[in-house]
C-alpha cells in the first residue's frame, strides 16, 4: 500500500472515529432509546417504520424516546397525553417544521409544508380561510364536491356491474375537486393533461415510499447530483409547476377583482392589494408552490381514504346496510346528499370517523424541530432536535379506545346511539401545524361516500372474510392498496345525476 492510499485510509478511519464519538456524545443529552450503530444508527431496527415499531420502543423506553436515522437523532412522541401536550400545550416550542428533503427540493423554500416564520404564517392563514369559501367564487366547496360526486356516480354506473379497481376513479374525482378549487374548472376523466397531473402525483408518492426515496431523504446532498429515477420525477414535477404557471397567467388576463372565481383569483387579488407592502409574502413563487402542494397533499390522501372506506363496506356488509338505511331515512333517493345531513346521521358519521381512525393513513406527523433547548417530560431536548409526533400511537392508544386494533364505529357513539367526538381523534395532526385542508377532506369523505352508497351496493369479488383490514391499511405505505369490487344499483328511482346541484 503506497503512501497516498495509506493516508486516505487513515483519514477515513479518523473521520469514522470522530463521527462515531460525536454521535455517542450527543446520545447522552437526549431521551433514551435503542443503541445506534455507527453511521447506520437504528435503521436496521425499524427507525424508518415507527408506525410499526413505536409500541416496541415505547414499552421499553417510555413514550418519549430517541432513534437515530443514520447519524441524525429523532425524538419520537407517543400516546395521547404526550402528543397532545406537545402539539397544543407546548405548541410554541414544537410548532416549527423540521427538514423534509424531498419537499424542500420541490418547493425551494416557498409554500406551506417546509416553511416557518412569517411566510408560513401568512400562507397558511390565507389557505385555511380561502378553503373555507371566504368569497371564492359563486359555488361553495360543498357544491363543488357535489358536482364531482355526480360525475363519479355516472362513471361507476358505466361499469354496468363489472368488477373494477376503485382507486383510479376515486383519484380522478378527488383531483377534480382540487381543479375546481384552484383553477375554477374540472377536467374530463380522460383529458391528457389531467391524467399527467395524476401520474405525476402517483409517481411522486411511490418515490417517497420506495427505498430510493428514503435514501434521498438521508443523503440529499449527494443524491441530488446522481442519476436515477428520482431525477425524472423531479423533472415531471417541474413540468407540472410550469402548467400551474400557465393557469396563473391565464387567470391574470381574465381577473375580475369584484368576482373571484377560485383560489388563484383570491391569491392574485390579495397580491395586488399588498404589492407595496414589504412584509407581504403574496408572490407568484408562493402561489405556484401552494397550488402544487394542494395537489400533492390533497389527492392521494383523500382518494386513499375513500378507497379504504369502500373496502370497509365490502368487508362488513352489515355496516354498509345500516349506513344505507340511514341515508334512505334522512336523504332519500331523489336528491344529492348535503353537508347539513351529517348531523342527522350519527351512525354514518361514526363510521366515517372510524374509517379515518382505523386507517391511520398518516401515522407520523411531518417532522417538527425545537428551536430552543427545552425540558420536556423529564428530558432535556437540545435546540435543533427533530421531533416525530407518532399520530398512529394516539389513534390506537388503549387508554382512549375500547378496541383500538379493531374497526368499531362504537368508538364514536354514546349509549344512546348519538355521535360523540373523541379527543384522541387526530388523523390530521393537532395544534398550529394541523392540516389546513382537514375540513375539505372530511366534507369530501362524507359527500362522496354517501353519494355512492345512496346509489350502489358494493360487493367483494371473493368472500369478504378474506379481507384483512389491519394488514391492508399498511399497504398504502408500501405499494398502494389494490383490489377490485362490484357496484350494483340500489334503486330505479329518479337518478341523482339529474338533480339540481347548483
Amino acid at each position: 500500500m503506497d503512501t497516498i492510499q495509506l493516508s486516505v485510509c487513515l483519514f477515513l478511519l479518523i473521520s469514522f472515529i470522530i463521527s462515531t464519538w460525536k454521535m455517542y456524545k450527543r446520545r447522552w443529552r437526549l431521551p433514551p432509546g435503542p443503541l445506534p450503530l455507527p453511521l447506520l444508527g437504528n435503521l436496521l431496527q425499524g427507525a424508518t417504520k415507527l408506525y410499526e415499531t413505536h409500541n416496541k420502543f415505547s414499552k421499553q423506553y417510555g413514550p418519549v424516546f430517541t432513534v437515530w436515522l443514520g447519524t441524525s437523532p429523532v425524538v419520537a412522541l407517543c400516546g395521547y397525553d404526550v402528543v397532545k401536550d406537545a402539539l397544543i400545550k407546548c405548541s410554541q416550542q414544537f410548532s416549527f417544521r423540521g427538514s423534509i428533503p424531498i419537499s424542500e427540493t420541490l418547493s425551494k423554500g416557498y409554500g406551506i409544508i417546509t416553511t416557518n416564520g412569517k411566510r408560513w404564517h401568512q400562507m397558511r392563514k390565507f389557505t385555511a380561510l380561502t378553503l373555507r369559501n371566504s368569497g371564492m367564487g359563486k359555488r361553495s366547496m360543498e357544491q363543488r364536491i357535489q358536482e364531482e360526486a355526480v360525475f363519479l356516480v355516472q362513471a361507476i354506473s358505466d361499469k354496468h356491474g363489472d368488477a373494477f379497481d376503485p382507486h383510479t376513479l376515486l383519484g380522478r374525482s378527488v383531483n377534480n375537486v382540487i381543479n375546481l378549487t384552484v383553477f375554477g374548472k374540472r377536467w374530463q376523466y380522460e383529458d391528457e393533461q389531467f391524467l399527467k397531473f395524476l401520474e405525476t402525483t402517483n409517481n411522486l408518492f411511490n418515490f417517497i415510499r420506495a427505498p430510493i426515496g428514503v435514501a434521498y431523504s438521508a443523503f440529499q446532498k449527494v443524491m441530488q447530483y446522481l442519476p436515477g429515477s428520482h431525477q425524472k420525477i423531479f423533472q415531471d414535477c417541474e413540468h407540472m409547476k410550469s402548467l400551474i404557471q400557465d393557469q396563473i397567467n391565464s387567470h391574470r388576463e381574465t381577473l375580475d377583482e369584484d368576482s373571484p372565481r377560485d383560489y388563484i383569483d383570491c391569491f392574485l387579488i390579495r397580491a395586488n392589494k399588498e404589492q407595496w407592502l414589504q412584509e407581504s409574502e403574496f408572490c407568484i413563487e408562493n402561489l405556484i408552490s401552494l397550488v402544487f402542494e394542494l395537489f400533492m397533499a390533497g389527492t392521494e390522501t383523500t382518494a386513499n381514504t375513500l378507497q379504504f372506506g369502500l373496502l370497509v363496506m365490502i368487508k362488513f356488509p352489515h355496516v354498509q346496510e345500516r349506513v344505507q338505511k340511514e341515508i334512505d331515512s334522512v336523504i332519500g333517493t331523489e336528491r344529492l346528499p348535503k353537508l347539513a345531513d351529517r348531523i342527522q346521521m350519527p351512525y354514518t358519521n361514526a363510521v366515517l370517523h372510524e374509517i379515518l381512525r382505523f386507517l391511520d393513513l398518516v401515522p407520523l406527523a411531518l417532522p417538527h424541530v425545537v428551536m430552543e433547548d427545552i425540558f420536556y417530560r423529564g428530558f432535556n431536548i437540545p435546540r435543533g432536535t427533530t421531533i416525530f409526533p407518532v399520530l398512529g400511537s394516539v389513534l390506537s392508544d388503549p387508554a382512549c379506545w375500547e378496541t383500538p386494533d379493531k374497526f368499531n364505529p362504537g368508538h364514536f357513539l354514546d349509549h344512546n346511539g348519538q355521535f360523540c367526538m373523541n379527543d384522541a381523534f387526530i388523523p390530521f395532526s393537532a395544534g398550529k401545524r394541523i392540516c389546513p385542508g382537514e375540513e375539505v377532506a372530511r366534507i369530501e369523505t362524507f359527500l362522496f361516500l354517501t353519494s355512492l352508497l345512496q346509489k350502489f351496493t358494493f360487493r367483494a369479488i371473493n368472500h369478504p372474510d378474506n379481507i384483512d383490514l389491519k394488514t391492508l391499511r399498511r399497504a398504502f405505505r408500501k405499494h398502494g392498496l389494490q383490489y377490485h369490487l362490484k357496484a350494483y344499483p340500489r334503486t330505479h328511482a329518479t337518478d341523482i345525476i339529474h338533480g339540481n346541484i347548483i
